[in-house]
């Protein structure tokens, strides 16, 4: 881990240029940071199917890009995991009632490999939510499982089910920075986290060190959800980097995402488009300097067309929109969209890395406190890109 963070350090310090930016706010221009260079003009190049085809192969991505980002050229080996050796859990039906298809695979997958390393006698299942994972160690386990979750709906829910399966599960509601950490916390216990967001895996760890835990196996997610207005690292090397991130930088590594087919990037270009070309006329004809944050919207608001969408967005924002030519708006959000697309790219060939200096400093401050830590890919990144797992054993 030594080994990878400095180098990872020193490529994201070094290549600030690529990726510190936003591809959506980027596209306004033609002028963009990376306009009249080599690199725009292979931008330029690509077809819209050259773009999809990148878009799902970041291997290829490196490959092109190494030429005009040298820094890349050996990038794969240290963002590289090696995969789980465990078999994927085979459960009864009555253990997974209500758990959606793509949740389940990543519960089972994870759940295998938590067997698989099991230290302590005893579980916490940390942010529990109804608490299926839980559940499931527990069948397979035979032991005794504490599920700390903040909404009091979930914990009844979990409970229930709990009961109906006969199963050693005690819910916990409270609050993951003010709980009586007394009443949840015991030495004996192997904690697990399955997409834990930010700084509530944070506080799981810090916890962990103060109650000496047997062991944590963390899935992180969502990084930017911190309490801060930057990321605090936590690690003596990652303290001592000069590399610095805001909120908003710790959503890129958050920008891949599962495949959904082609109805799902049909829908994903026309709500991107659309809000693309609002922006423009938000900023022409209302002379807007600042982007207009638009709440989510349904498919069905979208189907009405990019007019009515753009009427929807304005009442939602309490704005009066002119009598415009809204086509002509509507164009060039198309054209800024296929620009953010190709700049996308370019931040692409950074997702992994920034995920992994995360990753490691995460890592380090477990090994700092006495923690012998591996980390694996608990299952294929199309079931879940955040398929880290860091799992940290105190023996």
């Amino acid at each position: 881990m030594l080994t990878h963070f400095t180098p990872l350090d020193h490529l994201l310090l070094n290549c600030q240029h690529f990726w510190r930016f936003e591809p959506f706010h980027e596209s306004r221009s033609r002028q963009h940071r990376f306009a009249d260079t080599p690199l725009a003009t292979w931008l330029d190049t690509l077809s819209a199917s050259d773009v999809s085809t990148l878009k799902h192969d970041v291997s290829r991505v490196y490959l092109q890009l190494q030429q005009y980002i040298p820094e890349l050229t050996d990038i794969e080996p240290m963002v590289a995991l090696e995969g789980s050796s465990a078999t994927p859990l085979d459960l009864d039906s009555h253990l997974t009632t209500g758990i959606p298809g793509r949740k389940l695979e990543q519960i089972t997958s994870m759940g295998s490999q938590v067997l698989l390393a099991h230290s302590g006698i005893e579980w916490l299942e940390w942010c529990a939510g109804k608490g299926f994972l839980g559940r499931i160690l527990a069948h397979h386990s035979g032991q005794t499982v504490t599920s700390f979750e903040w909404q009091q709906a979930l914990c009844e829910h979990g409970q229930a089910e709990a009961h109906k399966q006969n199963l050693p599960v005690t819910f916990v509601q409270g609050d993951a920075f003010s709980c009586d950490h007394q009443h949840v916390f015991n030495k004996k216990q192997h904690a697990v986290a399955l997409h834990a967001c930010g700084d509530l895996h944070v506080s799981l760890m810090k916890h962990a060190m103060d109650y000496q835990l047997a062991a944590l196996s963390i899935a992180p997610c969502c990084y930017h959800l911190i309490q801060g207005e930057q990321y605090q690292p936590l690690s003596r090397l990652a303290k001592q980097s000069r590399l610095t991130l805001s909120k908003s930088e710790l959503r890129i590594p958050l920008q891949e995402t599962v495949t959904g087919g082609e109805r799902v990037e049909r829908h994903r270009y026309q709500e991107m488009s659309y809000r693309l070309g609002l922006d423009e006329l938000l900023r022409e004809e209302l002379g807007l300097n600042e982007y207009q944050p638009i709440p989510s919207v349904k498919k069905s608001q979208l189907q009405l067309g990019f007019i009515e969408f753009c009427k929807w967005a304005s009442e939602r924002k309490g704005l009066k929109l002119p009598e415009c030519d809204f086509l002509r708006y509507q164009k060039i959000g198309e054209e800024r969209f296929v620009r953010m697309e190709k700049l996308s790219l370019v931040q692409m060939a950074f997702h992994r890395p920034l995920e992994m200096w995360l990753i490691l400093d995460k890592s380090l401050y477990l090994q700092e406190h006495g923690y012998q830590v591996h980390l694996t890919e608990f299952c294929e990144k199309k079931i879940t890109p955040r398929n880290i797992l860091i799992h940290a054993s105190n023996s």
